[in-house]
Parts: C-alpha cells; structure tokens; sequence
C-alpha cells in the first residue's frame, strides 16, 4: 500500500515518538518493516553512542534516506517473522542499537528513537496480541 504525498507530509511531521508509535502499528498491520541495503548489507548509522540499524515503517520512508551519500542503496523489506525470527537475535549478538523512523535531515526532530533490538521486538510482539483481540 503506497503513501499519498499528503499522509507523508503529515507522518513527517511527527516528533520521534509519535513516529515510533506509528512504526509499531504500521509494521504490524502491513507484516513487514523497511531497511536500506548497499552491497557490504544492511546501512548502519552512528550515534554518539550506538552502531545502529534504521528501519522505516513504509519504502517511501525508507526511500527519501536514500539520497546522496547512501544514493547507491536500496530499500529491502523485511517481513515480521524475519525480524523476530533473525534480525533480533542477530542485532543482539552484535551490539546493535536500532533507530526507529529517522528522516532525513538534521535536526533534533528528525532523529528516530534509538532502542535495542529486544525492545522493539517486544513493543511490535505486543501490538500483534493487541491487534489479534479486535
């Protein structure tokens, strides 16, 4: 399902943790969650803190990062099993961090929230029981 320029304006304009909040139900409700790849893998970007993973709840979202320096990267869908089922574990063993949502830019605002692996896992574990109930 493809975003209308209108909706991407609007999710935009969201702080990082009503993006968050976005992501969790997105990802959940499409069965998949987007990363960007090149040829050495999946793109990491680094915090002052943290190697870390970003991920996007929709390819246009992922789409707009892969600009400039990231130009020659591509946006990879990653179903919900495979995430659960590899990603997290494998984010785990390494140390990596995992920033939700981030846009492109600079500013503070466009900064996604940075989680382990093991949070979001549990946070998108936890809205396909909530969404199961209805």
């Amino acid at each position: 399902m493809t975003l209308e320029q209108n909706e991407l304006d609007l999710i935009a304009g969201y702080d990082a943790e009503k993006r968050f909040d976005y992501l969790i139900s997105r990802v959940v409700e499409a069965g998949q969650l987007w990363i960007l790849t090149d040829q050495q893998g999946s793109v990491m970007l680094n915090t002052d803190d943290e190697d870390c993973v970003p991920v996007w709840p929709d390819l246009e979202f992922a789409e707009q990062w892969a600009t400039e320096e990231w130009s020659e990267c591509e946006a990879m869908p990653i179903t919900l099993k495979q995430w659960n089922h590899r990603w997290t574990p494998g984010l785990e063993e390494d140390g990596f961090a995992v920033v939700v949502f981030p846009l492109p830019g600079t500013g503070d605002d466009e900064d996604g929230l940075v989680v382990w692996p093991e949070e979001l896992d549990m946070m998108l574990t936890k809205e396909v029981k909530r969404s199961n109930k209805k």
